[in-house]
C-alpha cells in the first residue's frame, strides 16, 4: 500500500490519470475488472449491479454489468456485496496487545481497510521515539494506519507522570511529520476549557497545521462542551448516553460511536431512528479490542454487526464507515466506489454477517479468505523493550504508614465514574488497617523518571477480590498498577509482572494463576494473535476466581482505566490521590489522624 504520507496526493499521478481516463473510456484494458457483484453506493444508499474497472491505485470505471471484459485480471463476485473499504474513525492498536503488523494481518482480511491510530500509548511510555516507531512501524503495512499525534502525555499533567510530557513544541514537531495525520484525542478537557498554557499550545499546533483535532469529551456538557469545541476541537466517541450523543451531535461534533462500550449501542441506535435519517456527522470506531475479541470476532466489521443487530439499518452503519468517515478526514480519495476513488473495496456474503470473501487495498488484492495474501512487514522492536523499571516488591509496599489509633481516610468510590468518599478505620501496628470492604490499588512510577515508589489507595464498591492482579496497561501513562484484597498477593502479582518485561498477572493465596508476558512497552507482544488472544483468556478466567463483577461498570475492563485522571472524578496515580478539581494530588488517602 502507498505510504499514507504520499497519499493523496500519489493519485493526481498525470500519468496514472492518462491510464484510467484511457481505461473509462475503453481505450486500454483496465488492470483489474471486478464482475457480476452487488455494489453498495455509500452516497445514495443503492445496493445496484455493477462491474468496476481498476487501474493501478483508482477506481477508472463503474460501469453496467457485461458491458466490459477486457482486463488483465478478472474476478468473479457473483453473490457478493461490494463496499468501500471500511474507516476505523479511532482506535488503539496497543490495546489489542499486538503490534500494528499482527493488527494488520488479523483486520485487513476483514474488510477494514483504513485505521486512524492514536498511539498515545507509546507516546506515553516512549516519548517522541516511541511515536516516530509507529510511523515507521506502519508506513510499509498493506493496510492503511493515519496515525495521530499523541496529545495528553500524560493525560493530566501535575496529577501523574508518563515516560515523557509533551507540549505545543512536541505538537509542532510530531504534525510536521507528513506521516502524521491530526492531534490524536485532547484527553485534558479540564485544561482545554480553562485555557491552561500547555493545551492551548497543543490544539493551536493542530490548528495551525490545518491537520483535524480529534476530541475525548467525557461527561462535557453545555457551557463546557461548547467552550471545548470553541478550542478547536471538532470531534468525540467518549459517549455516555444517548442524550449525551444527542446533545454533542446537535452541537456540531462528529460523533465516533465506538463499540467497546455494547451496553450504550441499543440506546444510540434508537435515537439515531428516532431521527430518521444518518447524519454525515455519524461515523464508527473501535477504540479499543482486547486481543482475544479481536481474534474471534473482529473490529470495526463486528461494530456494524452489533449495530446491525441493536436496529440500525445496514446502509447506514456501512455509511458511517466509509464515505462519512472519509469527509471526516478529509480524504475524499477514500470512501465511495466511484470512477477517480482509490481502489479499496471489500466483498462480503451480506451485510449481517459482514463476512469478507476478498479484499482490495490500492488497487491490488491483498486478503482472501480471512488471511492476507503475503506476510506483512515487520520493523525491529528494540526501542520497545526493557521499559519496566520497577524494583523487587514487599507486601509492606503496599501498606499506608500512620501515627496514632485511628485515621480519616479518603477513598474512590465506584468504578468509571469516581467519586469522593471518607471513611474512618483503624491503625494498627503502625500501618493503616484498610477501611472495610475496600480492594486496595497501588500505583508506581515504571519510567525511570521518577522513583519507582508504590503510592496506595482504596476503592470502594469494588467487590470482595480473594487474590490480586497486575497490569502494565494501565490507561494512559501505563505505570505499574496492581489491585487486590491482600497485600502479600498483591506484591506477587507486581513481581511477577515486572520479571516478565511487563504485561499481566492474576495471584490468589499466593499462587500465580495466570500470566500474559507483553514485553514491548508493557502494553504489546510479537506473538501472534491467537497466543495472545488465548494468554488474555486465560488472565480473565483467573480473574473470575479472584472477584465476582457486576456489569456494567464493575468489569475487569475497568481496572485498565482506573487511573485516567484527566476524567472528572478522584483516580490513583504514581503521584497518588488525584482529581483536576484539586490543586495536586494528595501523596497519601489518610485526611486526618483521629485518635
Amino acid at each position: 500500500m502507498t505510504s499514507a504520507a504520499l497519499e493523496p496526493d500519489d493519485l493526481n499521478d498525470r500519468t496514472l490519470r492518462d491510464r484510467a481516463v484511457a481505461a473509462a473510456r475503453g481505450d486500454a484494458p483496465f488492470d483489474l475488472l471486478i464482475v457480476n457483484g452487488d455494489m453498495l453506493s455509500s452516497a445514495t444508499g443503492e445496493i445496484r449491479k455493477a462491474d468496476i474497472g481498476i487501474t493501478g491505485p483508482m477506481i477508472a470505471s463503474v460501469h453496467a454489468p457485461a458491458s466490459r471484459t477486457d482486463a488483465a485480471e478478472v474476478i468473479d463476485a457473483t453473490g457478493k456485496i461490494l463496499t468501500a473499504g471500511l474507516i476505523d474513525a479511532h482506535m488503539h492498536v496497543e490495546s489489542s496487545m499486538i503490534t500494528p503488523a499482527t493488527y494488520a494481518e488479523t483486520i485487513l482480511p476483514r474488510g477494514v481497510t483504513t485505521v486512524v491510530w492514536d498511539p498515545h500509548e507509546f507516546g506515553n511510555v516512549h516519548g517522541l521515539a516511541g511515536v516516530d516507531w509507529a510511523v515507521e512501524a506502519t508506513s510499509s503495512l498493506p493496510m492503511r494506519f493515519i496515525v495521530l499525534a499523541p496529545s495528553c502525555v500524560p493525560s493530566a499533567p501535575g496529577f501523574e507522570c508518563a515516560g515523557a510530557a509533551f507540549g505545543g513544541t512536541e505538537m509542532e514537531a510530531m504534525l510536521a511529520n507528513p506521516g502524521i495525520g491530526g492531534v490524536a484525542e485532547v484527553m485534558n478537557m479540564a485544561g482545554v476549557v480553562s485555557r491552561d498554557a500547555l493545551m492551548t499550545d497543543i490544539v493551536q499546533a493542530g490548528l495551525a497545521s490545518r491537520k483535524p483535532v480529534f476530541g475525548h469529551a467525557r461527561g462535557l456538557s453545555g457551557r463546557d462542551l461548547n467552550a471545548f469545541m470553541a478550542a478547536g476541537v471538532t470531534s468525540d466517541h467518549e459517549l455516555t448516553s444517548a442524550e449525551d450523543f444527542l446533545e454533542k451531535l446537535r452541537a456540531g461534533l462528529t460523533i465516533e460511536i465506538r463499540g467497546s462500550h455494547d451496553h450504550l449501542l441499543p440506546e444510540i441506535v434508537e435515537a439515531l431512528n428516532r431521527i430518521g435519517h444518518l447524519p454525515p456527522t455519524v461515523t464508527l470506531c473501535t477504540d479499543d479490542v482486547f486481543p482475544d475479541d479481536l481474534d474471534r470476532n473482529g473490529g470495526l466489521d463486528d461494530v456494524i454487526r452489533r449495530l446491525v443487530r441493536y436496529g440500525m439499518p445496514p446502509v447506514w452503519a456501512i455509511r458511517a464507515a466509509t464515505l462519512n468517515a472519509a469527509m471526516r478526514l478529509g480524504r475524499s480519495d477514500l470512501g465511495l466506489i466511484a470512477a477517480g476513488r482509490r481502489a479499496d473495496l471489500a466483498a462480503f456474503d451480506n451485510l449481517q454477517s459482514l463476512k469478507a470473501d476478498f479484499v482490495i487495498g490500492n488497487g491490488e488484492v491483498v486478503a482472501r479468505n480471512n488471511r492476507l495474501n503475503s506476510p506483512p512487514h515487520r520493523i525491529k522492536t528494540d526501542l520497545l523493550e526493557n521499559s519496566v523499571k520497577a524494583p523487587q516488591f514487599k507486601p509492606d509496599d503496599f501498606r499506608i504508614k500512620s501515627r496514632g489509633n485511628r485515621v480519616r481516610v479518603a477513598t474512590i468510590d465506584r468504578p468509571r465514574f469516581t467519586r469522593w468518599r471518607e471513611t474512618e478505620t483503624e491503625v494498627r501496628d503502625g500501618h493503616v488497617v484498610p477501611p472495610e470492604g475496600a480492594t486496595l490499588i497501588g500505583v508506581c512510577h515504571r519510567h525511570g523518571r521518577l522513583p519507582a515508589e508504590m503510592k496506595v489507595g482504596y476503592l470502594t464498591e469494588w467487590g470482595a477480590w480473594d487474590g490480586a492482579v497486575c497490569t502494565t496497561v494501565s490507561h494512559d501513562s501505563h505505570n505499574l498498577t496492581v489491585f487486590g484484597g491482600n497485600e502479600a498477593d498483591m506484591a506477587l502479582a507486581a513481581n511477577t509482572v515486572c520479571a516478565m518485561g511487563g504485561g499481566l498477572a492474576v495471584v490468589s493465596g499466593g499462587v500465580v494463576l495466570a500470566s500474559l508476558p507483553l514485553p514491548l512497552s508493557g502494553l504489546v507482544s510479537e506473538a501472534p494473535i491467537a497466543d495472545v488472544g488465548a494468554g488474555f483468556t486465560a488472565i480473565k478466567q483467573a480473574m473470575d476466581k479472584v472477584v465476582a463483577w457486576q456489569p456494567p461498570y464493575l468489569v475487569f475492563k475497568a481496572c485498565f482505566g482506573a487511573t485516567l485522571a484527566c476524567n472528572a472524578g478522584p483516580h490513583q496515580t504514581d503521584l497518588g490521590l488525584s482529581d483536576l478539581t484539586l490543586d495536586g494530588p494528595l501523596e497519601s488517602p489518610i485526611l486526618e489522624v483521629t485518635g
